[in-house]
């Protein structure tokens, strides 16, 4: 039976999540998101939705973004 790349219990219903050459087995999308999920660049939560991106950062929120001193960026258009 595999086994979780993250917590490392063997389940027989892991999956795999491939991104740009990284390739990671999982049994909870909880893990899969602890692995692959960006880290906001202001408050360090995990990404799981779209963020913001500026000056080759990623936000999680507009409001972390501003406060990074990003100008211009709003969670809704």
């Amino acid at each position: 039976m595999p086994t979780c790349d993250v917590c490392g219990n063997t389940y027989d219903k892991t999956f795999t999540l491939e991104q740009a050459g990284r390739r990671g087995t999982f049994d909870s999308f909880e893990c899969a998101i602890q692995a692959f999920a960006p880290t906001c660049a202001h408050c360090q939560c995990r990404i799981i939705g779209h963020g913001i991106e500026g000056e080759g950062k990623i936000y999680c929120c507009a409001h972390c973004a501003r406060h990074a001193g990003l100008k211009g960026v709003a969670d809704r258009a």
